[in-house]
Order: C-alpha cells, then sequence, then structure tokens
C-alpha cells in the first residue's frame, strides 16, 4: 500500500492537460470554513502565497482548508474527492489531538489520517489530517468527484482543525490556485484549476464571544470560550475575537453595547503578521455600569481603510 508524506519543498511541474477540481470539503468557503494556507510560492527559504501575500509558510505543498474552531468537527465536515480517480492509498487509526495538546503521530505520518488520489495523465490528490476512524473507501476504489472520503480532523502534525490537499502532477507539487511552472508569486495569473473559480480572501475574522475574563487562546481555538449567559457578580465583561492572516497595521475595531446604549468602544492595530490572532477587550463591572441585560459585541477587521470581515456576538447579563 503506498502513502506518500506531505513534507519537503516545493516541485514544478509542467501544468498542461489541466485537472479541473472541485472544492474538496462540504462547507461554505468564508462562512463555516476558510482558506488559512497556500502553496508557497516563494523559492527562497522566505515564503509567500500566489498573491505574494502570507498565507502559507516555507515549504508549503497544498491548500488548507481550516474550520474556525475544532468544536465544528463534531458534527462531522465531509472531505470530497476534488476529480474522479482510483484510491492508491490510505491511512487511518492515526490518533487525533485537541489545540495545545501534544501531537501523537509515528514518525514519518505527518499527513495524519489520509487518502491519495490517482487520476489521468499524471495527476494526484491528497488529503491529510482526516478525523480517526472516517476514512470510508478502499485502496482501488474507483471514486467520482465529490464522492466523500473521510471527515477533517486533527490528526498528525496540525495545529488547527483542517484538510491539506496536496495537487501534483508526475510527482511534482502544481498550486491550483496558479498552475504555471515556476510561476513565483505576483506574476500574471493563469486559469484556476478549480471549477468555478474560488476567491482569495486575504484574512478575516473567525469567531467571537463573550467571556468574563480574557480567555486562553487555546480555550478560542477549541471553540469553548464564548457565554452566552454571564452573572454580573462575575467582575468584568470581555469580549474577543479570533482572525486569520492578520498583517503589520491591519486594525481590529470592537464595540459592545447594552441596555444603556454604548458599553465599550477600543480600535487596536496589529505590530506584526500572523497565521491566526485574538484580541479582547472590555471593562470591569461597578455599581455604575452593571446594568443587566441583553449585550452586544462587534469586531471589524480592517486594512488600508477597508473593511475585511466583521462579526457580531450576543450575551445576557442577570
Amino acid at each position: 500500500m503506498r502513502f506518500l508524506a506531505c513534507a519537503g519543498g516545493l516541485a514544478l511541474a509542467q501544468a498542461s492537460h489541466a485537472l479541473d477540481l472541485s472544492f474538496p470539503v462540504d462547507c461554505v468557503l468564508g462562512e463555516t470554513c476558510f482558506i488559512q494556507n497556500y502553496v508557497d510560492a516563494d523559492p527562497s527559504s522566505d515564503y509567500a502565497d500566489f498573491t505574494c501575500n502570507r498565507l502559507s509558510y516555507d515549504g508549503h505543498k497544498g491548500t488548507d482548508v481550516a474550520l474556525p474552531a475544532a468544536r465544528d468537527m463534531e458534527d462531522g465536515v465531509p472531505v470530497l474527492s476534488a476529480a474522479d480517480g482510483t484510491v492508491v492509498g490510505l491511512r487511518d487509526g492515526v490518533p487525533e489531538h485537541l489545540p495545545g495538546e501534544e501531537m501523537r503521530f509515528p514518525e514519518g505520518q505527518d499527513c495524519g489520517n489520509g487518502v491519495v488520489i490517482l487520476h489521468d495523465d499524471g495527476w494526484e490528490t491528497q488529503y491529510c489530517h482526516l478525523a480517526q476512524g472516517s476514512v470510508i473507501v478502499n485502496t482501488g476504489d474507483a471514486v467520482l468527484a465529490g464522492q466523500q472520503l473521510g471527515e477533517i480532523g486533527m490528526s498528525g502534525r496540525t495545529e488547527f482543525p483542517h484538510l491539506h490537499m496536496s495537487l501534483r502532477r508526475d510527482g511534482a507539487v502544481i498550486d491550483p490556485f496558479d498552475p504555471v511552472p515556476d510561476a513565483t508569486c505576483g506574476a500574471p495569473q493563469t486559469e484556476q484549476l478549480w471549477q468555478p473559480p474560488l476567491p482569495y480572501e486575504a484574512g478575516g475574522v473567525l469567531q467571537a464571544g463573550f467571556a468574563s475574563g480574557v480567555p486562553e487562546f487555546d480555550t478560542i481555538k477549541i471553540g469553548d470560550a464564548h457565554q452566552e449567559v454571564l452573572q454580573t457578580a462575575e467582575g468584568a465583561l470581555v469580549f474577543w475575537a479570533h482572525l486569520f492572516g492578520t498583517r503589520e497595521g491591519d486594525e481590529l475595531h470592537m464595540t459592545i453595547t447594552g441596555p444603556e446604549g454604548e458599553f465599550f468602544d477600543n480600535t487596536v492595530t496589529f505590530d506584526r503578521t500572523q497565521a491566526q490572532a485574538f484580541r479582547a477587550g472590555g471593562r470591569r463591572l461597578h455599581d455604575g455600569n452593571t446594568v443587566p441585560g441583553a449585550y452586544e459585541g462587534i469586531a471589524r477587521h480592517m486594512r488600508d481603510g477597508r473593511e475585511i470581515g466583521v462579526i457580531r456576538a450576543n450575551t445576557v447579563f442577570f
């Protein structure tokens, strides 16, 4: 049984006889899932995605379709074959972990649980980090585009719940967003292999919520940080927001409104580029501002004066 590792550097290949790809996850891009990382388009020790932005890392060889939080895996998020083909390798049974927990996988199994599919003309797709026990195909099976292979998980070397999908032709990596041999970031793009073409989102807001204090980042990434109900005796009202693709100079404008109008208003500026980040703000409670009722938080991710993401959350004081 053959299974290809997903570690290693970027190789280049001829992308003639293009393969049409369908989106490999049953989710709504920009709502219930997002693209965290693209193929590294910088051949040096630095990194860049195909637009010359920073949604990648050095040597990254695939497209990462991520969920906002680990709890989003609980109902099962199907991973789908991106094209017709034949299953030529698979792995299941690698244990999973949650954000912040120790990664547990045998040496050489960084991809975790996954599937490799061979397509026509030397094309091959690989699907990594699937949920343990979720793989529902067998080696030798013929599969159709859109057919379920398994579910998104956190197996192998991963810090967040996502599908890593690699595309290769004759063993060399191809970026489905910019499938040109020797392409570097910022060069004129050719037509995507994704059909229909996928939008590029260079950052945004993933989650937001309320808490009685500043939550731990791992608690946010798991999906356990938001409190729908808070007691006025807890001492503080804090609104937090979880973002991806933040760049140096980006701003996050956070407001809280309650029964008496504005409760909190603040803007923070990011001092560095990060794959994911969170910020929190609020006020300590005292006799003068502890008013029971409904509160709404709004977080707006701003870049160069333009809103690139907004999210709302609500809580109730009693």
